[in-house]
């Protein structure tokens, strides 16, 4: 294959990875302004808000796995194809939920999609690109799929204001229908690796995650007490703890925890719980207490979060180059605290609020601190493992991320109470800075710089 040729199938690959990406992405963020909105049309209140949110992250991050095992065995384009049809198709049955109970099941489905999408994507970035360009690759990657995280919440409040929430469904078709066109031009080799998934895996992973998480919504409407939380949360839990044990016996198990041997990607996927953690629960609440507590409207609210959007698409990419040739440890360390200190401004924030002297600050610190961080943490935990284990690395990292936000999420009414106040807003601000900081003390003290790539792990048990 020729230079040229070369360079014109990366670029083709990174536009379809990224899309593919930021569709998911952006499913996920964009929700958070809708919130108030399905809430009034469907009823349910705060439970229902953290179930439309959890219902998606349950099956993403239970299943993102199992994704990740596909995407190698059969082949990341093959993976690829099968996620973007299932995001489309369950997308409009989002749009169209008659209730809450329609509305939940939709949204698990379509996180079952979406667990497809990520790590095929990025394995296929790992597959083509190698050494500094693959660091540049991933920045520009993880710019676009960051941008989605934090415009969603944009895009979200146009559509609530001037159209239906239920438009924050339909769009996605726009996005999907393109990648596909794009996907059916890519000329690239896509044949897996071969074997078999672990399905009683993926059922003891989601079924405990699901029991564990309803629990903790459940308990703010039923109490600790009530068999209808503790039941749920209890199987949960030993389901979890099955599910563990199984994947130390399991020939071809869909979490190997033979990769957590590699010491920068075990620290770094600690990093990433604290840090994705505070991500996904932090810009919630403050969207939440924007529109109901301040008045807010949708649009206003979601523009709140622009200047990081910026950020995101300025300095990812320059970011992602500085720990290819520095390494990321430095960036991993003070980006997460830089971030925090953006959520910590905001508990000077008053009732009347003056954008530029309450909001702007925050979020511009916010932005940088995100944009110090994603990239070289991304780059640090895959740049470790074996190329050949792209698609199971990055699905593990992508599980990690999703299932810290979905147990942070489930865990608001627990911290903010039942009906966000005030003094419950104020709580979540110190939570996500502190689980912001933490990410930060990690990789400063567990990351190691310039680390090369491990061999291939033995994910087989031995009979």
């Amino acid at each position: 294959m020729t230079t040229t040729s070369t360079t014109v199938m990366q670029r083709k690959v990174l536009i379809v990875a990224i899309l593919a990406s930021f569709v998911a992405f952006l499913d996920g963020a964009v929700i958070n302004v809708a919130l108030p909105a399905i809430s009034k049309e469907l009823g349910g209140g705060l439970p229902l808000q953290q179930w439309v949110v959890d219902g998606y992250l349950v099956t993403l991050g239970s299943l993102i796995l199992i994704a990740g095992s596909l995407s190698d065995v059969l082949g990341h384009k093959r993976v690829l194809y099968l996620g973007l049809i299932g995001f489309g198709v369950t997308s409009l049955l989002c749009a169209f939920a008659p209730n809450g109970v329609f509305l939940v099941v939709a949204r698990a489905l379509q996180g079952v999609a979406g667990a497809l999408l990520v790590p095929s994507s990025l394995a296929m970035i790992i597959a083509t690109f190698s050494g500094a360009a693959q660091a540049k690759a991933i920045g520009r990657w993880t710019a676009w799929t960051g941008v989605a995280m934090i415009a969603g919440p944009v895009l979200g409040g146009v559509f609530v204001d001037t159209l239906s929430w239920r438009w924050v469904f339909v769009i996605n078709v726009v996005p999907i229908a393109i990648t596909l066109l794009l996907l059916v031009t890519l000329k690239q080799e896509d044949s897996g690796t071969g074997g078999h998934v672990d399905i009683l895996g993926a059922v003891l992973g989601s079924v405990g995650l699901a029991g564990a998480v309803y629990g903790l919504i459940e308990q703010g409407v039923y109490g600790w007490g009530s068999p209808q939380v503790l039941v749920p949360l209890i199987l949960g839990l030993i389901l979890l703890a099955a599910f563990f044990f199984w994947q130390t016996r399991a020939k071809q198990p869909m979490l190997p925890l033979g990769l957590f041997r590699v010491h920068n990607f075990w620290v770094g996927n600690i990093s990433t719980a604290f840090v994705y953690g505070a991500l996904s629960f932090g810009p919630l609440m403050v969207t939440l207490y924007l529109q109901q507590v301040i008045g807010f409207g949708a649009t206003e609210a979601g523009l709140v979060f622009i200047p990081s959007t910026l950020c995101m698409l300025l300095l990812s990419g320059l970011f992602g180059s500085l720990a290819g040739r520095h390494g990321p440890r430095l960036f991993m360390a003070i980006g997460p605290v830089i971030a925090s200190a953006g959520f910590l401004w905001l508990l000077m924030m008053g009732r009347d609020v003056v954008y530029w002297v309450s909001l702007l600050p925050a979020v511009l610190l916010f932005g940088v601190g995100l944009s110090i961080t994603v990239a070289p943490l991304t780059s640090a935990i895959l740049g470790a493992i074996h190329p050949a284990q792209a698609g199971i690395g990055s699905a593990v990292n992508n599980a990690v991320s999703r299932i810290a936000g979905l147990i942070t999420v489930a865990m608001a009414g627990l911290i903010v109470g039942q009906q966000l106040d005030r003094a419950g807003f104020d709580r979540a601000l110190i939570c996500t800075a502190v689980l912001l900081i933490a990410g930060g003390v990690v990789s400063a003290i567990g990351i190691r710089n310039h680390e090369p790539a491990a061999e291939p792990i033995q994910v087989a048990a031995t009979d």
